[in-house]
Order: structure tokens, then C-alpha cells, then sequence
């Protein structure tokens, strides 16, 4: 399909190509984190995620490389919330970027107690 440009045709190799800024790419992926663990946390009844997660993206030519910190209350399936962000996050850069996630890196900061949560300091069994 060509596309008429000042009255002459353009081929679909000759217009260009639109680029994702890596920063645009980090929003989807920090969004996408923060939906998976909020659904997550509302199946299992707990309170709302903590910070929102904060992703860093390297994207080069048509992939997206995707390192996002999280915090997670305590005690969860560490390996289970890991395991959803990083599906979301594949999912929906897909999908609204149009780019491959071969790689998602996710990194747990902090894990919150409720039994540490009244100013507390003394070690949780």
C-alpha cells in the first residue's frame, strides 16, 4: 500500500519508522508492574502495594530489556508476584509498543510486615 504524499506515492520503506523512546517503553512497563502486583494483592486480600515500581528499559532495534524494582508485603510468594509482574510487563510491552521482551529483570527492594508496621524494629519469626 502506498500513501500519497504531495500528490506522488510513497512506498511503506521510504517513510520512515517510528521510534519508542526508552522512557515511554519504562512507563508501560512501571504501569503494567503496578497492575500486576495491585490484582495480585486484591486476590489475596491483602492492602495495596507499596511504592509504585520503578522500571528501567534498554530497548535496541525492535526489544525491550526491562530491570523493575518492586516492594512486596510481607509474608507473599515472592517467586509468584515476581512471576506475574514479569508476564504483565511482557504482555503489555507487546502489545502497546509492538515490542519482544526477551528479558525481565525484577528486583524486590523492600518486603513490608504488618507486624512492623507500629514503629517496631525487633526481627519477625
Amino acid at each position: 500500500m502506498s500513501v500519497a504524499r504531495g500528490g506522488r506515492a510513497v512506498e511503506p520503506a521510504a517513510r520512515g519508522a517510528t521510534r519508542i523512546a526508552d522512557r515511554v517503553v519504562a512507563k508501560i512497563a512501571s504501569r503494567a508492574a503496578h497492575e500486576a502486583l495491585a490484582e495480585a494483592a486484591e486476590a489475596a486480600g491483602a492492602g495495596r502495594p507499596g511504592e509504585p515500581p520503578f522500571a528501567t528499559v534498554t530497548v535496541h532495534e525492535e526489544a525491550a530489556r526491562v530491570r523493575v524494582s518492586v516492594e512486596l508485603g510481607y509474608p507473599v510468594d515472592v517467586a509468584g508476584r515476581c512471576r506475574a509482574v514479569r508476564r504483565r510487563i511482557t504482555e503489555r510491552v507487546r502489545t502497546l509498543a509492538g515490542m519482544e521482551v526477551p528479558e525481565v529483570v525484577v528486583t524486590v527492594e523492600r518486603l513490608h510486615s504488618p507486624h512492623l508496621r507500629h514503629g517496631g524494629t525487633e526481627r519477625v519469626r
